[in-house]
């Protein structure tokens, strides 16, 4: 599972490292979480665009938008198959900037966070899936989930999971390719990837209050 990950490097260099359009002016963080407005990178019009969506995907045949655990996570072996998402996996795949996510290991009750970044720190892609759903009454709302793969050696002595990481040479292949061909790039990152620490965050976050209607929503 993927629930909190961090984008706290400034606008100027996401944009640089995603080679998208946009000049948006969104504030760094440090703790993104579901229900939260998140930046994804995405195809329109042969061009990368930068926009803001809703973490927790709604599949666009749900009637309406109620209270309950979002789909915050998409498991990469399933996907094609799944109706929620596979859709979605065909025609509207993201990359998700992020600098840094976090995992919690250990017994129940005394599990301790940790902190997963690449080396150097830099910025890398998350996997995602993104939908656009209307309601009966004209109100729309786009959102997405991540998507997680069994982890490679390293992060599985913390997690039975790990987001599924898009490389730079891959970037075009995910967001314009045939979906059968994304599909082999859902796979654990190679050892070495990446470093893991306990950090000071402190405990799991709590649950999170049933996510606000489409009209409700702000995005900061």
């Amino acid at each position: 599972m993927c629930g909190l990950y961090s984008l706290a490097k400034s606008p100027r260099e996401t944009k640089a490292w995603f080679n998208y359009h946009e000049d948006e002016d969104f504030p760094p963080r440090a703790h993104v979480a579901p229900g939260q407005p998140i930046g994804v990178v995405r195809m329109d019009r042969g061009a990368r665009h930068f926009a803001l969506v809703r973490w927790g995907f709604i599949p666009s045949w749900v009637k309406e938008v109620k209270p309950g655990k979002p789909l915050i996570n998409a498991r990469g072996e399933t996907v094609m198959e799944k109706p929620s998402f596979r859709n979605a996996m065909r025609r509207r795949r993201c990359l998700v900037p992020a600098d840094g996510y976090y995992e919690w290991s250990g017994p129940e009750g005394r599990k301790v966070p940790f902190y997963v970044q690449r080396p150097d720190k830099g910025l890398f892609a998350l996997a995602g899936l993104w939908e656009h759903w209307m309601g009966a009454d004209g109100s729309e709302l786009e959102t997405a989930t991540l998507m997680t793969i069994a982890p490679n050696a390293e992060l599985a002595t913390i997690h039975d999971r790990m987001p599924v990481i898009i490389a730079p040479e891959d970037y075009e292949g995910w967001l314009t390719g045939e979906a059968e061909d994304a599909a082999k790039l859902i796979r654990p990152a190679p050892n070495g990837s990446f470093t893991m620490e306990p950090t000071a965050i402190g405990r799991a976050p709590a649950a999170k209050p049933p996510p606000k209607r489409p009209d409700q929503m702000s995005l900061f």
